[in-house]
């Protein structure tokens, strides 16, 4: 038989409900949370309070939020059974006629929980819900608008700097939203100097869920921060008319940019570099005097490798058979300008172009190929394998610190 939900009814078991929907919708508004949020979240946490003290009750319990009549109303559903096993989910025949006498076996009827009982569970949950549901709402709204800002540019004021570790603070703001967000050592240019009040531009690196709030992680030291710098300072580059291939950075000393346009009548180094040099010397500014080299990019690999190389002269550029490496060959006398201070011109140039370079000067022999390749192929192993060591070596002194390997004892 299909079962019948008979509703008692019930002119003096209602909760005036006015001042609670007035109460949620002004909580609404001033917090500029999304209409419906508070209210769903408040009516979810009556629920679970009321059955917190009813544990039979199980999922019988529903509530009733009718804004249009302004009435908050809880009801128990019941089944009719000749003989009742569970008090909470079932009621006698009998016993549902005293209220309902059109009721039937196998009805599903619903008893109003009286409003004394409701009021006293609503009073003791309503506060914590509505202070909990405020900060989940907000801490949503700051997580969605911060995640839209990941791998952007922010500018933010720095309100501490920790004076043990030298993290420092900053306030952050996108759209109408703004959190706290941490500069640590490791993502801060080294040399720089900060001081409370400074405004500050960083690059949003990720924006993680935390249980205290949205954790928006920051850099100074990514190369992204120099990409969204030039397109902040080059109209070329924000509308998409010179395009940045490739970045490689080594921050607060130098940074090689790889620069192109499919518009053949647009410069775009000169557009990166602006008349007089204006437009990249407003970036190295910011960057507390980082030098920008820009070059163009190829999709000739000899080409592009030589001009990553610049300000040094290149005689020719030997692609490797593996694809990866090549071989460049340079006047005696800008041997040490190519390979630069502590390697570092050949290095960035490298990552620029994601080759493994060997330059030679022009007075000396070249190396067999099969040897060159032979012996490029045992350096790149070596590195991986130094590589792998020492991430081994990071890991496990993690898990040990964690607790999680015991350490090693004599005997």
């Amino acid at each position: 038989m299909a079962k019948r939900v008979v509703k008692k009814r019930s002119n003096t078991d209602e909760m005036d409900g006015q001042e609670f929907f007035a109460a949620i919708h002004q909580i609404e508004q001033e917090k500029g949370i999304k209409p419906g949020y508070m209210l769903e979240k408040v009516t979810q946490a009556l629920l679970a309070a009321y059955r917190r003290d009813h544990e039979d009750v199980g999922e019988n319990l529903v509530i009733e939020a009718d804004e249009a009549n302004a009435r908050v109303r809880l009801f128990l559903k019941k089944e009719i059974v000749e003989e009742v096993d569970d008090p909470g989910t079932e009621i006698s025949l009998e016993e549902a006629r005293r209220a309902l006498p059109q009721a039937e076996l196998g009805d599903t009827v619903r008893m109003e929980i009286k409003t004394k009982v409701f009021g006293r569970v609503a009073a003791q949950t309503a506060r914590q819900v509505i202070i909990q549901g405020i900060r989940e709402a907000e801490q949503g709204m700051i997580y969605d608008e911060f995640s839209t800002k990941e791998h952007e540019l922010l500018t933010g004021a720095i309100t501490r700097i920790d004076p043990r570790n030298g993290s420092v603070s900053l306030r952050l703001h996108a759209g109408d939203q703004f959190t706290d967000a941490y500069l640590g050592l490791s993502e801060q240019v080294k040399g720089e100097r900060y001081v409370e009040g400074q405004r500050l531009k960083v690059y949003v690196v990720e924006v993680r869920r935390a249980t205290k709030g949205p954790q928006v992680l920051i850099s100074r030291t990514h190369p992204g921060l120099v990409k969204r710098l030039f397109e902040l300072e080059v109209p070329e580059v924000y509308d998409g008319t010179v395009e940045i291939r490739s970045v490689a950075r080594e921050a607060g000393s130098r940074t090689k940019l790889a620069v192109w346009s499919d518009q053949p009548n647009v410069d775009p180094i000169g557009a990166c570099v602006g008349p007089r040099g204006a437009r990249v010397n407003t970036i190295v500014e910011e960057l507390k005097g980082e030098k920008i080299d820009i070059i163009k990019w190829s999709e000739d690999p000899g080409s592009y490798i030589a001009a990553a190389l610049s300000p040094a002269d290149v005689i020719s550029v030997e692609e490797l058979p593996d694809g990866k490496s090549c071989r460049v060959v340079v006047p005696d006398d800008q041997l040490s300008l190519a390979i630069g201070k502590e390697g570092q011109n050949a290095r960035l140039a490298a990552k620029l172009t994601g080759y493994k370079i060997d330059i030679k000067p022009a007075s000396e022999p070249l190396e067999p190929m099969e040897e060159l390749v032979a012996r490029m192929e045992a350096e790149r192993a070596a590195l991986a394998a130094e590589a792998e060591a020492d991430a081994l070596e990071a890991a496990m002194a993690e898990a040990e610190e964690n607790g999680e390997i015991p350490e090693h004892t004599e005997g």
